[in-house]
């Protein structure tokens, strides 16, 4: 008997996902829910496992391909008895009814820039009235676009109309390469449109994504750049080889593209003493551990201090919706993992109903099941506020990149012993240097200054009880 491999629906607004890696092959035993192949996402990477015992009869979908959720992936003959066939056979035919277009353009991953987009349509312009600068219509002719929270936000943010953009996703879906494309190849466009003047509602202009020379108009034209930086000759001496970008690191690259294009990235840097936590920590490691069964680590005390900072300064703590600004009452705080393929930022939801041990616990359970690929879609997003450690690799500080769609990250420097002026005395303290990258249109540099001021006074005056 065959058991059909489908590609999972990983979240809500999931509706396609990327083959990385088959952990078998064909003619290979495998057991009920053990591993068969890692998938790559919008939100997360996953190993999927597998749904039933037996043996891997065929593969479907090759490395590399994007399908829709639902399509069958592979074949497992549970009697354990069943031939293996090509790993290279067709889509099934109902999928490929269901979405032509996407059988082809998704037969490898597309790079997130250099490649031709589907051509942009005119935006509106500068002066026209609010009911005609909607930027994501909800339907066309009475029927709904199909589209994705995230492409939504694209479009809200960069003032595209989503009834005016071809949708190459599964029976016609407005899909993220979709918007875009549209958001760069109407740069230009949109940068003139801009400078047209005030609008009539009161003067206010609304976000324009900055002019831009046209991108090639094909990928010809994009690799004969490439081609003239890095001579293909020097190819054949080994002096250089080409890898291609994998689907996390194309995800990466979309997300901060975006980001520096929609945020106006202000920075500013602040120190503290560190030497009463470093001092607290070291006593009270081995003990932590052994009570809670949990590593004690420098960065619970921050993402404590953050909290207390973000109630003070709800504004730090904020999202943009269009026009408006959203405060949001929970503490959502995103931490960046290295891993050895990328970077993943899971989150702490709810942040500030949880004590010290409570974090502590949840940072090491989301850094280890991040490593692992174990993290659900729901547990990589809603963040409100984000904060990365360059520190940990002996970064004396970073200025990281705005984590859409916050409107602030903070930067950790290594935990130093530095020679400091201690009531007119030089002491030797344990030093950190903080950086807050943040959204100028949100956060001016008054408020994220008071930010940092707390975040710093609590790290110096701590006096939480850590068990």
């Amino acid at each position: 008997m065959s058991v059909d491999v489908v590609m999972p629906q990983m979240g809500e607004s999931i509706f396609e996902g990327t083959i990385t890696k088959w952990l078998k092959k064909p003619g290979d035993k495998i057991e009920r829910d053990e591993p068969l192949f890692e998938i790559s996402t919008d939100k997360v990477d996953a190993e999927i496992p597998s749904p039933a015992a037996g043996v891997l009869k065929e593969i479907k979908v090759n490395e590399g391909q994007t399908v829709p959720i639902q399509t069958i992936v592979a074949l497992i003959d549970a009697d354990g008895a069943g031939a293996a066939t090509s790993t290279a056979a067709p889509a099934p035919a109902k999928q490929q009814s269901a979405a032509p277009a996407t059988a082809q353009a998704k037969a490898a991953p597309a790079p997130p820039a250099s490649g031709p987009k589907p051509a942009p349509t005119p935006f509106p312009s500068a002066g026209a009235s609010p009911a005609s600068q909607q930027p994501a219509a909800a339907s066309v002719g009475g029927e709904k676009i199909r589209s994705s929270p995230l492409v939504r936000r694209i479009a809200r943010e960069n003032n595209i109309d989503l009834a005016q953009v071809p949708g190459t996703g599964a029976g016609g879906r407005v899909s993220k390469q979709d918007i875009l494309g549209a958001v760069g190849g109407g740069a230009a466009r949109s940068g003139e449109a801009g400078s047209a003047g005030p609008t009539a509602t009161g003067g206010a202009i609304p976000f324009r994504a900055p002019s831009a020379s046209p991108p090639p108009s094909g990928g010809a034209a994009a690799s004969a750049v490439l081609e003239t930086a890095v001579p293909r000759e020097r190819l054949y001496f080994g002096q250089y080889e080409v890898q291609p970008m994998s689907v996390m690191r194309q995800k990466i690259a979309e997300h901060m593209v975006l980001s520096k294009r929609v945020s106006p990235h202000v920075y500013s840097v602040d120190e503290a003493d560190m030497t009463a936590i470093a001092t607290l920590r070291a006593k009270l490691k081995e003990k932590f551990e052994q009570t809670t069964g949990t590593k004690l680590t420098f960065m619970p005390f921050f993402v404590r201090a953050a909290v207390e900072a973000l109630r003070a300064f709800p504004t730090v703590n904020a999202s943009v919706d269009g026009t408006n600004i959203v405060l949001h009452k929970e503490a959502n705080i995103g931490i960046a993992v290295a891993l050895d393929w990328g970077l993943i930022v899971p989150v702490i939801k709810n942040a500030e109903e949880k004590n010290f041990l409570g974090i502590a616990r949840a940072i090491n359970d989301l850094a280890e099941r991040a490593r692992a690929k174990k993290l659900k879609p729901d547990e990589v997003a809603e963040s409100t506020f984000s904060i990365t450690n360059p520190g940990v690799f002996g970064g004396l500080f970073g200025l990281p990149v705005i984590n859409q769609p916050n409107v602030a990250i903070l930067g950790l420097g290594a935990i130093e012993k530095r020679p400091v002026v201690v009531d007119d005395a030089i002491a030797i303290r344990s030093m950190v240097y903080l950086t807050l990258s943040y959204d100028h249109r949100v956060v001016d540099g008054a408020a994220a200054h008071q930010f940092m001021g707390k975040l710093k006074h609590t790290l110096e005056n701590w006096t939480e009880s850590i068990l």
